[in-house]
């Protein structure tokens, strides 16, 4: 089969022609300021990328420090539950101190006050057996005294011991 258009000499010349000059103007104002925004854009993704692995470093610093702070914080929490702990048993210690003085020193004072509840019976008990000795010569003396022969020789008698004091 035959072409159905064969371009002639001057038109494949004048075609050259025009690609040139359009050539000549793309290359003169297109490619300049295209290549340039490219050059441009390429620039900011380079800076862009940049400022990507930088905020990544601060990032891998700041999880650093951060960690740090952690292990630092969780040893100071160690140590007021340390701390807490040991005032708790020295509370505990002093509370336990006190609580034997205050039970010896009440047993101190149980034990005067049975003491005196135990002298003050023996002095109570004396005194009625005192009591009862005197009632029960009181009762003798009566009877003996009931005889009038009795009672004159207990007044001499009385009267002697007088006389000689």
């Amino acid at each position: 089969m035959p072409p159905l258009v064969t371009p002639e000499l001057g038109l494949i010349f004048w075609q050259l022609v025009i690609f040139g000059l359009v050539l000549l103007l793309l290359a003169k104002f297109a490619w300049r300021p295209i290549l340039a925004s490219l050059k441009e854009r390429e620039d900011s993704i380079e800076s862009a990328l940049r400022m990507a692995d930088q905020a990544k470093l601060e990032m891998q610093q700041l999880k650093v420090g951060n960690e740090k702070l952690l292990t630092e914080a969780r040893q100071e929490r160690d140590k007021i539950m340390q701390e807490a702990t040991q005032m708790a048993n020295q509370l505990i210690e002093q509370a336990k101190t006190k609580a034997n003085e205050e039970g010896g020193r009440m047993i101190v004072q149980a034990r005067e006050a049975i003491q005196n509840e135990k002298n003050a019976a023996l002095a109570e008990v004396k005194n009625t057996a005192a009591q009862l000795s005197i009632d029960i010569a009181e009762r003798i003396l009566r009877r003996e005294l009931a005889d009038s022969g009795s009672q004159q020789q207990l007044v001499n008698s009385y009267l002697k011991d007088v006389k000689l004091n």
